[in-house]
């Protein structure tokens, strides 16, 4: 039975932890004064705004406002529970936390994702334990010793093996009761016309796809050809269709293992396809990823920069590879903030390919000290096809390689692929500096002239403006935070805040310090329930004030608040003194204005 955790002991594995180095293990963060940057995980953007404050150990969003403590940081990003997120910290600060934490089986009281990434966590393992334990997977096993898996491998990444039943799954699922919806939604069947069922994948070997936090979502399957089934009219690689889980445009292979390896490595390494990523897995080369079977895509690339400024291209050396790592770095290219570089394989093989022939020290070797800059990749690649001994091909290749130069940032790197190209085609580097300013002002014309359809602009919350009585309340209550006198001082003289979140604000703040005595920010952020109070507080802990208050400082902020407050009880008495007027209600007028009188007195000494 799941247990309660104590909050104790909540409050213990929070002020073991870092909040920087588990926010780390998703966001790319760098110092920037006394906080951290990074892009934001919870939305697109260029720019990072995403702040982490080690001192305070919280994180906020300027770009969509998005903030609380490292158990808030995990509930959001992977949509667990509360008990669930102060479980992931205490296994990722290797905490002992001998504690039961619930989760819901299929078809009980869980979520609708719950549900489906229940249902392939189990086709996940009955797939694994076919191919590991049963005659049935023994070819399948055999296939995968041949390509080089280890068995340690391919526990590791829970492969395994669809038989060559087109309703196995089916049966499973039906015995244990998964509703029909469910069976649809997740993408694992096919429905007949006739409203039955068969299984999407069969003979096949099945390399589970999972998110980010490792869990599976999809599968991609490799179909395994036997004499009692050649499948001849079969496609080599299946992968599950888009479901509510399911994204291809957003999935990285490997993503959920080599995350912290690339944040290690301080780079990625981009492989065409799994085989590749599994051979360098067993290399040591844990920093290795691939997208499924398309071009890079803006989703997957957002999802790489948040943990490395530096990918390294290594698809295969073939004539196709070279060309995806052509546009892979087109797409890549467009964004400024990242570093590139690219490997290519010798005779044409793919990194998988590379292993088996030469082995684990050259793999590494290749992959280590066979690096290109994207213009020295290019200067190679624009000669395919082409003859170098004939004029015309010569000054196509110049023409397009200097359109490649004219991306090139660094002045140094250019002049130095200026030589380059000035000895091998026997020109002065003055003209083709000539022609490299004549390409650049012909983009710039080119641009200028098109007029490209307006993208779609990721549309940023519009930031409240703040009056000059909010931001002095925000101000107060950042001193009562940090300085337990002025909070007493607000109390006990029974200071009224002119808007309701505030008021509330401090009360909650004072309840909690009668509890507790010292005031911890990521602790003030369990105690309060409702996010619209959390998010509050967040805010006014972001604020920028001196260390220290004097007396003047909040003398001069109570009194913009009070006088503020005076002024609309003024404005509020004048409006119900018109009314009484015109309703000829003399007494009431009478009264309010010498309520008016008296406030007015009040406002000059405040």
């Amino acid at each position: 039975m799941a247990q309660r955790i104590p909050p104790q002991v909540i409050d213990e594995i929070r002020e073991k932890t870092n909040i920087v180095e588990v926010i780390g293990q998703y966001v790319q963060l760098k110092k920037s004064g006394k906080n951290y940057l990074g892009l934001c995980p919870f939305h697109e953007e260029k720019t990072p705004s995403f702040s982490v404050a080690e001192d305070k150990q919280i994180f906020h969003c300027f770009g969509c406002g998005k903030g609380g403590n490292v158990y808030t940081f995990l509930q959001e990003l992977e949509g667990i529970s509360f008990p669930e997120a102060v479980k992931k910290v205490a296994d990722i600060e290797q905490i002992p936390l001998d504690i039961e934490i619930s989760s819901e089986p299929i078809n009980q009281t869980s979520t609708d994702h719950q549900q489906l990434i229940a249902l392939h966590e189990r086709t996940r393992d009955l797939y694994h334990h076919l191919l590991m334990n049963t005659k049935v997977g023994e070819a399948a096993l055999t296939y995968l010793h041949e390509r080089g898996l280890s068995d340690e491998l391919i526990r590791e990444f829970k492969i395994g093996f669809a038989p060559n039943q087109r309703d196995f799954l089916v049966q499973v699922a039906q015995q244990e009761k998964v509703n029909t919806d469910l069976m649809e939604r997740s993408g694992l069947f096919i429905r007949r016309d006739d409203g039955s069922f068969s299984d999407r994948f069969y003979q096949r070997v099945m390399f589970p796809l999972n998110d980010f936090r490792g869990k599976p979502i999809g599968f991609s399957g490799r179909l395994l050809k036997t004499q009692d089934f050649p499948g001849e009219d079969q496609p080599k690689y299946l992968n599950s269709p888009e479901t509510e889980l399911f994204n291809k445009r957003q999935v990285l292979f490997n993503f959920d293992k080599a995350r912290n390896e690339i944040r290690k490595q301080g780079e990625a390494i981009l492989f065409e396809g799994f085989m590749d990523v599994l051979a360098a897995w067993q290399a040591d080369i844990k920093n290795g990823l691939a997208s499924m079977g398309t071009s890079l895509t803006e989703q997957q690339i957002s999802a790489i920069e948040r943990v490395t400024g530096q990918i390294v291209i290594a698809y295969d050396g073939d004539d196709p590879g070279q060309a995806a790592t052509d546009r892979a770095l087109s797409i890549l290219g467009a964004h400024s903030r990242l570093t590139l570089m690219t490997v290519t394989v010798p005779e044409k093989l793919d990194p998988d390919e590379y292993l088996r022939k030469y082995g684990v020290t050259e793999l590494q070797n290749l992959l280590q000290h066979g690096r290109q800059t994207p213009f020295a990749f290019k200067m190679h690649y624009r000669k395919k096809g082409l003859n170098l001994e004939n004029e015309a091909d010569r000054l196509n290749y110049l023409e397009a390689v200097m359109h490649d130069l004219v991306q090139v940032q660094s002045p140094m790197e250019q002049d130095l692929y200026l030589g380059q190209l000035a000895n091998e085609f026997q020109l002065t580097r003055e003209s083709l500096k000539q022609q490299l300013q004549m390409v650049r002002q012909t983009i710039r014309t080119e641009r200028r002239q098109q007029q490209a359809p307006a993208s779609p602009v990721s549309v940023q919350p519009v930031k409240k403006v703040l009056t000059k009585e909010e931001k002095a309340e925000r101000m107060l209550l950042y001193r009562s935070m940090n300085e337990s006198s002025i909070r007493e001082q607000l109390v006990q003289t029974g200071f009224q805040f002119i808007h309701d979140q505030y008021q509330e604000l401090l009360l909650y703040l004072d309840s909690y310090m009668m509890v507790h005595g010292n005031f911890v920010l990521a602790d003030f952020l369990n105690y309060l329930k409702e996010n619209e109070m959390k998010q509050l507080a967040i805010d006014i802990s972001m604020i920028s004030m001196s260390e220290d208050s004097n007396e003047r400082e909040i003398y001069d902020l109570m009194r913009v608040v009070s006088q503020s407050g005076i002024a609309e009880e003024i404005k509020q008495r004048q409006k119900e003194q018109l009314e009484a007027r015109k309703s000829g209600n003399q007494q009431r007028e009478l009264e309010l204005t010498v309520q008016i009188i008296e406030l007015t007195k009040r406002l000059k000494q405040a």
